[in-house]
């Protein structure tokens, strides 16, 4: 199937030459990063994680989030998601190889990283995060290619698959729980010790990730003749409401016991996150524009009909990514710092080649999440069957016709495709 992705139009190449270049200009900062060392990045001795690792984390949530798309597809068997069930996977995929790209350049000397392989160490929750990581990458990557392929074939995807279908839906939940166990279990950060840590990743993840595959989704069905289904893309909306909703109080129970309990080193990394510290106030606007598009998003989702306009629902989505990707990213890694054990304020600015990295492995996991979404794009409207569940028999009728219920026959010529 890789032949798909070395045909297509000139909007195709143009999308990843874009991303070339950003690549090549985050390789380069990476380069400069190598030789003179994480001091050209804004941590500092008392700020030691920061972009990179808010990223990975706020990743980690998006490649999870691929199970609201498998869950109600093979366990409740909704053939509206058949068609977005390949795109969640292919994009968890994607996912979780710039999660651990952000890992290796967070690395001073990335060479060490073989350490965790050659020395493992099960007592040590960065091991176990290693292992559910790359465990579920590689279900990822075999379910979709494996049940991909069968579709191209016009055959069900062998029986052998099934159980690694439903062993990725605990993983799934693994990798985003073992996430926030790096967290929660640093005892010299109060602010992250919280076992409320686990489920608020959870909630934010099953808000941000469908957020982000139902964006991908329209794109997919504006430019192309293959359609993930308005029903697919409307229950997710339903998921990413939810979520919010969720998120939003887990987030009020933490801003209440904190001040309610008045527990110092609770209360001062809220404080400084809403209305600075000691005229230390580097991430106030950026948590209130947090609340306020969490609050407006909210809202909105809870209105029937803004879900049912497609251009207000991708207007939604983004504001739902922006507000998770502060509050989960930046917010939480940082202020998890401030203040410092000896009670010092460190303000954290990330610098312009450390942008420019995390700029570079964006532009590379969409790199990668472009050429498989053209793969199964031409899969789709090549003619092959409807997706099939493991198990399922194929229809026959739809096979003989050559046709497939996610593919619109009489859309206009593909662009990008």
């Amino acid at each position: 199937m890789l032949e798909k992705a070395l045909r297509g139009t000139a909007r195709y190449w143009l999308l990843l030459a874009f991303w070339t270049l950003i690549i090549l200009a985050g390789a380069a900062a990476y380069y400069r990063q190598w030789n003179q060392g994480l001091g050209i990045t804004g941590m500092s001795r008392d700020v030691t994680w920061g972009l990179y690792i808010a990223q990975f984390t706020f990743l980690v949530g998006v490649a999870a989030s691929a199970v609201m798309v498998v869950i109600p597809y093979y366990l409740h068997h909704d053939k509206n998601f058949g068609p977005m069930v390949i795109l969640g996977e292919f994009l968890a995929v994607s996912a979780v190889i710039m999660c651990m790209l952000f890992v290796f350049v967070d690395l001073g000397q990335p060479r060490r990283v073989l350490n965790v392989l050659l020395h493992p160490s099960p007592h040590s929750v960065m091991f176990w995060d290693v292992v559910v990581l790359s465990g579920y990458l590689l279900l990822n990557l075999v379910i979709g290619t494996v049940t991909l392929d069968s579709e191209r074939k016009g055959a069900a995807p062998p029986r052998w698959v099934k159980p690694l279908v439903y062993l990725s839906i605990p993983w799934a939940v693994s990798i985003h729980t073992v996430t926030a166990f790096l967290y929660a279990g640093l005892s010299a950060r109060p602010f992250w010790m919280t076992p409320l840590l686990a489920p608020r990743f959870l909630a934010s993840a099953f808000a941000s990730g469908p957020s982000l595959l139902i964006i991908l989704a329209l794109i997919v069905r504006k430019t192309t003749r293959f359609d993930p289904g308005r029903g697919a893309i409307q229950k997710l909306a339903t998921i990413v409401t939810y979520a919010m909703v969720i998120n939003l109080f887990f987030v009020l129970v933490e801003v209440f016991t904190a001040f309610y309990s008045g527990i110092p080193e609770h209360r001062e990394s809220l404080e400084y996150l809403f209305v600075g510290l000691d005229g230390k106030t580097l991430l106030v606007p950026w948590m209130w524009a947090c609340e306020l598009l969490t609050v407006g998003c909210v809202g909105l989702l809870l209105w029937p009909a803004s879900r049912r306009n497609d251009g207000l629902l991708a207007v939604v989505c983004v504001g739902v990514i922006a507000a998770v990707w502060i509050e989960k990213g930046l917010g939480l890694v940082v202020a998890g710092f401030v203040p410092s054990p000896l009670g010092q304020i460190t303000q954290y600015r990330p610098s312009g080649p450390e942008m420019l990295i995390a700029l570079g492995v964006y532009a590379l996991g969409f790199f990668i999440l472009t050429v498989l979404y053209k793969i199964v794009v031409s899969v789709r409207e090549g003619g092959g069957p409807a997706p099939i569940a493991a198990g399922d028999c194929p229809n026959i009728r739809e096979a003989k016709m050559g046709l497939s219920p996610s593919v619109r026959p009489n859309s206009e010529p593909v662009l990008g495709t």
